[in-house]
């Protein structure tokens, strides 16, 4: 099976992506998938990588090397694939499958899916419209909260009236959650990118104007006082839950830092919380999943109050991190499903999705 693995793109992910790739990377069978490693710059440059180095790819020094070869995916069907721009004319590769490793902007947000869908090419995790809703966190509190899921209160802020009208934004946002503190997100961002924790108005002023340099738009959301949960989801029409993951930052919240830099975050497998809200988070998981119309995988967070244990939803990741510390790959490695057997089922997915 000609297998291409996406990595890179020009959003503030970038790095993550590398480095998630670079595990997947390692992890497939070379026995069952001819791999074909396909890097996207921060500038949007596409190269074919032949044969590549996980560890290079890790460190991003993958984008100076020599030999990279200029590519495109084309959306003809005919070539069903990429084409790569060598010196003196061009090849066709024939794909059989396509695993998009890419966060954030450009590999989150349907637009790498509605290439590979024009391209006819399948491809591993959630379509156009379940990615781009997924991505946009204000939609998704529309649709979760029409599944009748708990979720945070928020406000949506835009970044048009804030140019106009700073304070007025700023006050109407406090109005609405009616406490603080609050926690100020891009709406299209992910790895807590542009995210801030505001105790009073002057510091959600602050940041809502960084807030607003990654995004159109941005939600403010009241405080969780909670366990950090975490649950994976993976399959299309019957998907099946995982158990439950608990992060315990030592950081103030579970920032970029703390993601991938701060090795003194702990992840818990099983979360600390009673079995009962256990079943909860993973009924809830795949109650999000679907109303999201969510296919392939997904992971779901919440928040587990502590002062009444109730259920929360947070966020859903449809390509969560794949690094050698990440949740997903952890949380089904937990109950037999080895990294490996991981991606072999989600190839399995993709190919089921697109031919039926």
């Amino acid at each position: 099976m000609k297998l291409a693995v996406l990595f890179g793109g020009v959003s503030s992910e970038h790095s993550v992506s590398c480095l998630s790739a670079a595990s997947v990377l390692r992890n497939l069978d070379k026995n069952k998938y001819d791999i074909c490693a396909v890097g996207i710059t921060e500038e949007g440059r596409w190269f074919y990588y032949p044969d590549y180095e996980e560890d290079r790819i890790e460190d991003g020094s993958w984008a100076r090397l020599p030999g990279l070869v200029p590519a495109v995916l084309s959306p003809d069907r005919a070539a069903h694939g990429l084409v790569l721009l060598r010196d003196g004319g061009s090849e066709i590769v024939r794909l059989d499958c396509v695993f998009p490793v890419l966060h954030g902007v450009g590999g989150e947000d349907g637009t790498v899916q509605g290439l590979l869908e024009l391209a006819g090419v399948p491809y591993v995790g959630c379509g156009v419209a379940a990615s781009a809703n997924s991505m946009d966190k204000s939609i998704t509190k529309v649709l979760v909260e029409a599944a009748g899921v708990r979720q945070a209160r928020y406000h949506l802020a835009l970044r048009y009236d804030f140019e106009r009208n700073a304070e007025g934004v700023v006050r109407a946002a406090a109005d609405k959650i009616g406490s603080f503190p609050v926690f100020v997100k891009p709406c299209s961002q992910g790895s807590s990118v542009g995210v801030a924790k505001a105790g009073d108005m002057l510091e959600l002023a602050a940041g809502l104007t960084e807030a607003f340099r990654h995004d159109d738009k941005v939600l403010v959301e009241e405080f969780i006082d909670g366990h950090e949960v975490e649950c994976a989801v993976l399959g299309n029409r019957e998907p099946v839950a995982s158990t439950v993951g608990e992060i315990a930052p030592t950081q103030e919240f579970y920032t970029f830092d703390a993601k991938y830099n701060d090795q003194t975050s702990k992840l818990y497998i099983p979360a600390h919380i009673t079995d009962a809200q256990l079943e909860t988070v993973r009924a809830n998981a795949l109650r999000v999943y679907a109303a999201l119309g969510c296919r392939g995988l997904s992971r779901v967070d919440f928040f587990c109050t502590y002062a009444d244990g109730e259920i929360v939803f947070n966020e859903l990741n449809s390509i969560p991190g794949f690094t050698s510390i990440s949740m997903y790959p952890k949380l089904f490695d937990y109950v037999g499903v080895g990294y490996a057997e991981l991606l072999d089922r989600l190839i399995s997915c993709a190919l089921e999705e697109h031919h039926g």
